[in-house]
């Protein structure tokens, strides 16, 4: 009995099976055909917005809008195909016999297919687009396909909800190629449609309305009309009486006409014609997901990720122009008999310019040599007055001339033809280095304009010469052995206009070690110090002369180098010569004065009577060169520290 009932109820678990299967089975079959996103029961879309069903060409990649409206308060929001596709699709088997048959899923399958995108948060209510793309297998038949869409919370990682989207994949026909570029179109507005040009005359209030229309398939949000206003009367016949003139409307859906009402006076200044009046659309594509707030200057935050932006890219622009005729006075009125900008004139410009010399120094003369071409194809030039004016510091011209004028008469240029100018002028010496602007104005006749006047400027550069000082130098001591040590001090002092970079002093005689000693940037009207120990490397067989040399850099690198000379003696070291007497009467063997009868005894002895006296020699003769070298030496440094520092150029 109890198998009976086993045996009874495993045939029932199988027949639920069975029937759970092809319920399953017939549900995945459904999964391929159209169906009612919006409003079915089974497949009731929670999360998706659907405008318009996306479509796609067999072999090319698809590009898939996706717009999620948030039911309730969204973080960190993902959206991407559903990875799960094997629960709605029958998807191709590996090397089987079905491999390359049709399938329900009709996208190609690699690492990037389900890879999901970031919309961020989303407010209750809010919506924001983005879109997924992927490549339509090339074995797809043409016909609508649903596909599940995965809606991750929480992150990319986190569990997800699934809607589905309708597409439509064709292979090729003219009406599929219309379904695709009406999927890539963008919103498109019409000004004026259907009425005619709206007329006013002066005096009085023009009121008028013009007509703009959303000819695109998809409606157009928080769209703003500025009309762009100017002051010119030739430009804009209204009087600006408001602070602005936008119309904002919230939507504007696919396909409507909206009126933009205006009321302006006319301007007295006003011209009768025709005025291309110039307005700007700016529109968002979505409602709410994409809108930025101000935050600050050039500052917005996105209100779905709070985000903050520098620019509030969901905002979209486009320019049109809307005419109206005026009926008031004419130009002639105004202007006279003449219109300036009616009449034609020669261009003369500068071809070209050089100087003699290339590299002017401040304080210098200098030749300018400019090209001067009439560069009109058909007018010609005559009675050409040229008047170069230079640049101007503190009230003073910075170039002059000799004969205190720079104008110069040509009789005529051709159309086409040109001319060399040559003036020469004189640049102060007390400005600064750099470039100089030289005006040169023009005024001449052409066959249609007489007196026309033009002006075109070129630049001078000036440059400044380097120039520095040394105090007096500072040697202690002035005299050394080998071996020993001197300071040497003294300041180098940029009396020039410009800075002096990387200055360094190097000492370089036969008798001392070269040392060198870096000082850096000098600055105009500064000083920078030196302060150096020099060593001494063998006896002084010259005058003692020290060569001091000077380097510094320009502003371009250019290396410059300046020599001074100090005075500066090495000797041989001396022993001491008390020592070498003592040490001398030490070595005496058997010279006991004690046994010589005291000093006296010892004198008595001739040889050390020679002795004594070759010593008293030798001392005089020392003491006698020692101060004719420190009378020479004084001498030295006396004419040294009279001389006067030269500046170098």
């Amino acid at each position: 009995m109890d198998r009976k009932r086993r045996r009874t109820g495993a045939r029932a678990a199988a027949a639920l099976i069975i029937i759970i299967c092809m319920i399953f089975g017939a549900a995945v079959s459904a999964l391929a055909d159209y169906k009612n996103v919006m409003d079915g029961r089974l497949y009731d879309n929670e999360y998706l917005v659907i405008k318009k069903d996306p479509t796609g060409k067999v072999g090319s990649v698809m590009s898939i809008p996706v717009t999620v409206c948030a039911p309730y308060d969204m973080e960190d929001v993902w959206v991407g195909l559903s990875p799960d596709t094997s629960s709605f699709y029958s998807m191709p088997k590996d090397g089987g016999e079905d491999a390359g048959l049709q399938n329900d899923f009709p996208f190609e399958i690699n690492e990037d297919t389900f890879s999901p995108k970031k919309i961020g948060n989303l407010k209750d209510g809010r919506t924001k687009t983005v879109t997924l793309s992927a490549r339509v297998r090339r074995d797809m038949k043409e016909g609508y396909y649903c596909i599940p869409i995965a809606i991750y919370t929480n992150g990319r990682d986190g569990s997800y909800d699934t809607d589905f989207l309708n597409v439509w994949i064709y292979t090729s026909s003219s009406a599929s190629a219309e379904t695709e570029d009406e999927s890539k179109e963008e919103v498109t507005f019409v000004m004026g449609e259907g009425q005619a040009t709206p007329y006013g005359r002066y005096p009085g209030t023009m009121d008028f309305g013009i007509n703009l229309r959303n000819k695109s398939w998809m409606p157009a949000y928080d769209v703003t009309v500025s009309m762009v206003l100017s002051r010119s009367d030739e430009e804009f016949p209204f009087m600006i009486n408001e602070g602005n003139y936008d119309r904002h409307f919230d939507v504007i859906e696919a396909g409507q006409t909206v009126v933009l009402p205006y009321s302006m006076a006319i301007r007295k200044e006003s011209y009768t014609g025709y005025y291309p009046i110039k307005f700007k659309i700016t529109y968002r594509e979505s409602m709410y997901g994409d809108k930025r707030v101000a935050e600050g200057p050039g500052m917005f935050r996105d209100q779905a990720t709070g985000e903050t932006l520098s620019t509030d890219t969901s905002v979209q622009s486009k320019e049109h122009e809307f005419y109206v005729h005026i009926s008031s006075k004419e130009k002639e009125d105004s202007l006279g008999d003449f219109n300036e900008n009616d009449r034609t004139k020669a261009r003369i410009i500068v071809d070209g310019f050089r100087t003699e010399p290339a590299k002017i120094m401040a304080g210098e003369e200098f030749d300018l040599i400019l090209n001067m071409k009439n560069a009109s194809t058909t007018v010609a030039a005559s009675n050409i007055l040229f008047t170069l004016e230079p640049e101007k510091v503190e009230n003073a011209s910075v170039f002059s001339t000799e004969s205190g004028s720079s104008s110069i008469v040509v009789n005529s240029l051709g159309a086409g033809e040109a001319t060399e100018l040559r003036v020469r002028f004189l640049a102060k010496a007390g400005i600064d280095q750099r470039s100089y602007t030289i005006t040169i104005k023009e005024k001449y006749d052409s066959p249609e304009f007489k007196n026309a006047e033009e002006s075109v400027a070129i630049d001078i550069p000036i440059y400044q010469q380097a120039r520095l000082s040394t105090s007096t130098f500072e040697v202690m001591p002035d005299s050394i052995e080998v071996g020993g040590e001197s300071n040497i001090m003294f300041g180098i002092n940029n009396t020039g206009r410009i800075q002096l970079y990387n200055v360094n002093a190097r000492f370089e005689a036969p008798s001392i070690r070269t040392t060198e000693s870096y000082v850096g940037n000098i600055k105009p009207g500064e000083t920078g110090n030196v302060d150096v120990m020099v060593a001494g490397e063998a006896p002084t067989e010259d005058d003692g002369k020290v060569k001091v040399v000077i380097s510094y850099e320009d502003e371009n690198g250019e290396v410059t180098e300046v020599e001074k000379e100090l005075t500066l003696f090495v000797s041989e070291p001396m022993e001491d010569f008390d020592e070498m007497m003592f040490d001398g009467m030490e070595g005496m063997d058997g010279m006991d004065m004690e046994a010589s009868g005291g000093v006296a005894g010892w004198m008595a002895d001739p040889v050390r009577k020679i002795a004594v006296c070759i010593g008293a020699i030798l001392l005089l003769t020392a003491i006698a060169a020692g101060v004719a070298i420190c009378s020479k030496r004084k001498k030295k440094k006396k004419q040294e520290e009279e001389d006067i520092d030269d500046e170098i150029s």
